[in-house]
């Protein structure tokens, strides 16, 4: 990161241009009738991403970044263009396929992260982490890449945030078969769901008379991705109102650091 701030001679979280190349044919087209854009789309894309960085508001933008109400206004048609998950993706696959693997997973693991929203219109409570918020139901390959996010108040089980998750992550991702979970996933109905859907789910449980925390195995990978998330200070909460917004920035996030990792 250092290094790249003294190239860029900018923000950290600013796209270089490898990274520029590799997501520039994925914006939309400009439109042919009308005004043309009056601002470089690159600058607003290293806006939204130091935002989600630095966890600073959209007002607070710093001087150097375009008008926020402009940041704002294409942040907004680029999440109903579904711009920033189609950019994690691709960066995924590429990412999967630059480690050798094939760029459509076949194994997962499901966890849930509870976390404040104080601005949120629905919150719940979650009774075992003694939380009012959000829950972030997700599911990662074996190596803790971002496959799907599914956003709950609070209070929904984890069984049932999964169920969700079950059901959208075939046709995203066709070849995924076999998912690990922890013991709160073990539930009639969730199971019952992943043997219609062709999924085998495995519950990985702690070890025998065990004592205080040990890694277990599969289980590591996802909470090194929660770890991933809240380096970015926008997701250590859940500042957003509403659920699209908050699950862009989440793809925001992860694929900013997908698409660093394949650029450089």
């Amino acid at each position: 990161m250092a290094k790249i701030e003294r190239r860029t001679k900018r923000y950290p979280s600013d796209l270089t241009d490898a990274e520029w190349e590799r997501i520039a044919p994925l914006l939309p087209n400009v439109a042919r009738r009308g005004r043309k854009p009056s601002v470089d789309r690159r600058e607003i894309l290293n806006a939204i991403r130091y935002m989600a960085r630095s966890g600073g508001g959209w007002r607070m933008l710093p001087k150097d970044f375009p008008p926020w109400q402009t940041v704002y206004w294409w942040f907004r048609r680029f999440v109903r263009l579904m711009l920033f998950r189609t950019i994690h993706d691709v960066a995924l696959m590429l990412d999967r396929e630059r480690a050798g693997r094939a760029a459509s997973p076949e194994g997962g693991v499901l966890d849930s992260q509870t976390v404040k929203a104080p601005a949120a219109k629905e919150r719940g409570f979650d009774g075992g982490k003694k939380m009012v918020g959000r829950k972030r139901h997700i599911a990662v390959d074996t190596d803790g890449r971002l496959l799907m996010i599914n956003l709950t108040t609070a209070d929904i089980s984890d069984s049932a945030g999964a169920q969700a998750i079950l059901a959208a992550v075939r046709k995203r991702w066709p070849w995924l078969k076999h998912l690990f979970a922890d013991g709160g996933y073990d539930r009639t109905q969730l199971m019952d769901k992943a043997a219609f859907l062709d999924f085998v789910v495995e519950i990985v449980r702690k070890m025998e008379n065990q004592k205080g925390f040990e890694v277990l195995p599969r289980r590591w990978v996802v909470e090194r991705t929660f770890a991933w998330m809240t380096r970015w200070r926008r997701l250590v909460r859940d500042y957003e109102q509403r659920i699209d917004v908050s699950e862009a920035m989440i793809h925001v996030a992860m694929g900013s650091l997908l698409l660093r990792r394949i650029s450089h």
